[in-house]
């Protein structure tokens, strides 16, 4: 037997609260349309937003509804043409003969562990700046020689280049994150988390760990990310008065990660919870010089970052009072975490056009527009956004917001 779907879980929890199609639709704010479509297999799937909506009016997790279509709604992505990913898909995944070895690999010998970790820095940087053409020509070559530089390694260098290979295969999966190529994150990822076992470093093998749980929300798999990213941080809880900030921002990011999960799994006061703890490491790292072995991993956590965790916790409860309140706290300008801080400000155009507030939910969009058009177009929160906009607007749109509604593929 197969499992139950999305609409046949709708069903049963709607019948279980006894609400009828039109309370639960009147309770969640959601079109009847959508509650009988779902319930009657006519539609497979939802938006997560929707999902959210009508788990709260039921007073069940978030997870309870999902059924066999939890991936395809949370890969949903708008019409583009997409960026080819041809070549890191022969680095993530390269083919191997019978004994073991690369059907292709970099000829020579491979270039320093002091000169990988500097292009690896570069191609970061790449990918904070949102230039993800850029980040994915140069990934490929890296990951090559970062492999290339582990199998030549010495015993006493082999910790530090599983490290740093580790840490590309990790960049390389957060991008394919953002370019919603969903198998092929994992497969990076979890490449990543092996050779962080072999290197023992437990800051690069939490954060890969902080990774996946990003992909498990993507894919709506989130119990598994609360789970993972949870019991993650027990095992590496750091004891503040000895840890190092690389130690601290691991855990941190971990607790925000779980944190997410939790909002979305209507599960606010745990999320609230974690958050705290999460800003506690943020402030402590503050009083401590970074080692820079792990920068990149302390990079752009601070108290400014947590506070973008409440802002988006609200935005997940459906709150825009509290996202506009709570963003007010929030240091103006992206952190050295470019993807976060916008992340941050598609909250604050949601709450902006959930108040009906239009025109500053446009200004937000713009803005964005202006500083990441690449990553905006990747966003199906900025496409719901304009969809709110579109919808509620009773004058022509203006040229600028056609363009926004083309650039995320938003339907006019």
């Amino acid at each position: 037997m197969s499992d139950p779907t999305i609409g046949q879980k709708l069903k049963r929890h709607r019948k279980a609260a006894k609400l009828t199609q039109e309370q639960l639709a009147e309770r969640a704010q959601v079109s009847i349309e959508i509650v009988r479509k779902l319930e009657q297999g006519a539609r497979r799937s939802a938006r997560m937003d929707t999902l959210h909506a009508l788990a709260r009016a039921l007073g069940v997790a978030t997870t309870a509804l999902l059924g066999d279509a939890t991936e395809a709604a949370a890969r949903a992505e708008p019409d583009h043409r997409p960026l080819s990913l041809a070549g890191i898909r022969r680095a993530v995944a390269p083919v191997c003969g019978i004994d073991g070895t690369l059907l292709t690999a970099p000829a020579g010998d491979p270039p320093t562990l002091d000169a990988l970790t500097a292009r690896l820095r570069t191609v970061d940087r790449t990918y904070q700046r949102n230039d993800y053409a850029t980040a994915l020509a140069e990934l490929p070559p890296l990951l090559a020689d970062a492999q290339a530089a582990v199998d030549v390694a010495a015993d006493r260098d082999r910790p530090a280049a599983y490290a740093l290979l580790a840490r590309t295969r990790h960049l390389a999966g957060n991008l394919l994150i953002q370019l919603r190529a969903g198998d092929l994150a994992q497969t990076a990822l979890s490449g990543a988390l092996d050779a962080a076992r072999v290197s023992g470093d437990q800051v690069v093998a939490a954060t890969v760990i902080q990774g996946m749980t990003w992909l498990l929300m993507r894919q709506g798999r989130l119990a598994e990310a609360a789970e993972l990213a949870v019991s993650t941080a027990d095992q590496v809880e750091p004891r503040f008065s000895r840890a190092t900030p690389g130690q601290l921002a691991a855990w941190g990011w971990l607790l925000v990660g779980a944190a997410a999960a939790y909002a979305r799994d209507n599960q606010p006061g745990t999320a609230t919870d974690l958050v705290d703890a999460a800003r506690a490491a943020a402030v402590r790292i503050g009083e401590r010089a970074p080692e820079p072995g792990h920068l990149m991993m302390v990079g752009g956590f601070d108290p400014g970052r947590v506070q973008m965790a409440r802002v988006e916790n609200a935005a997940v409860a459906g709150d825009p009072g509290r996202v506009l309140d709570l963003a007010q706290l929030v240091p103006p300008g992206p952190t050295p975490v470019g993807s976060s801080w916008q992340r941050h400000r598609l909250d604050v155009a949601w709450a902006y056009a959930a108040q009906r507030q239009y025109g500053d939910a446009t200004g937000v969009l713009l803005e964005l527009r202006g500083l990441a058009p690449a990553w905006l177009r990747q966003q199906r929160y900025a496409r719901d956004i304009v969809e709110v906009i579109v919808d509620g607007r009773r004058r022509a749109m203006s040229d600028e917001e056609a363009e926004l509604a083309s650039l995320v593929g938003c339907a006019l």
